[in-house]
């Protein structure tokens, strides 16, 4: 006798005047704390959904991480989430394994993307993650804030790439805030693609280009010589801010040249 047939499973559909299944929700927790030793260890690495994490060789001293996409998001709806905190001591380096793809969602709900790193005394972290593609018919509403106590260090990169080849953007919204022992180094907010206030791809804005980068590095050391304010090329400038950080600013008609221009500014201040 031949084995019966499977019956076939036909999802419901939703109801016509109801809400829809809210978007995926998903967290990564990341503790690191120094160890006595010289080195630092990770106590808490946990990751959910989309959101997984696994150890890496870091530098000297130094714990690495490396968030790895265990599924595509962020979607339209999807609530992502990062949190990254460095104990007293401790040295800890965060890189992502690819490039982040906002897609849109079935419903046209926006997306959401929150990274929070806190820094004590004494800590220095590095987080350096691949570039974020903004896919056309997507929404993504992307937020980084940083929280360094007086002596802590930090070195952040963003990267975005405005759609993929010969593709249009979708909307991106993104702000970047970073404090130390409470008081505000850097707050701005950039919005991109259809949607966006008029201007963005403007003269005054991004010029056509398609990749745009910032790095902000905050160190004491630069209370005492901070670098020198200037051009890293056409598109690219170093601005020390109102503390012991400066910030670099990027534009690129690609995310390789993008990627060289902040690279080349590491390079060439030993960051």
């Amino acid at each position: 006798m031949s084995p019966a047939a499977s019956p076939t499973v036909i999802p419901a559909a939703i109801p016509e005047g109801t809400t829809p299944p809210a978007g995926l929700r998903a967290t990564a927790r990341i503790g690191a704390v120094a160890d006595g030793r010289g080195s630092t260890a990770l106590p808490l690495l946990a990751g959910e959904g989309p959101l997984a994490l696994r150890r890496t060789r870091g530098g000297p001293g130094e714990a690495g991480v490396m968030l790895v996409g265990a599924m595509s998001a962020p979607l339209g709806g999807d609530q992502l989430r990062v949190e990254a905190t460095a104990g007293p001591g401790a040295r800890m380096v965060l890189r992502s394994a690819a490039a982040t793809l906002a897609l849109p969602g079935r419903h046209g709900e926006p997306a959401r993307y929150d990274v929070r790193l806190r820094l004590a005394d004494g800590a220095a972290v590095r987080w350096l993650p691949e570039p974020l593609v903004s896919v056309r018919g997507s929404d993504l509403r992307v937020s980084t804030r940083a929280e360094l106590a007086p002596t802590a260090r930090l070195l952040l990169r963003e990267e975005q790439v405005l759609g993929r080849t010969g593709e249009a953007p979708g909307l991106l919204r993104s702000r970047l805030t970073v404090t130390r022992d409470g008081k505000p180094l850097l707050d701005q907010e950039l919005a991109c693609g259809p949607g966006a206030p008029g201007g963005w791809d403007g003269p005054a804005g991004l010029a056509g280009h398609r990749a745009l980068g910032q790095l902000i590095v905050v160190d004491p050391e630069f209370a005492k010589s901070p670098p020198q304010a200037g051009m890293l090329g056409e598109c690219a400038a170093l601005t020390p801010l109102a503390g012991p950080a400066v910030l670099v600013t990027a534009l690129a008609p690609d995310a390789l040249r993008l990627r060289e221009l902040l690279d080349s500014a590491c390079a060439d201040h030993g960051w």
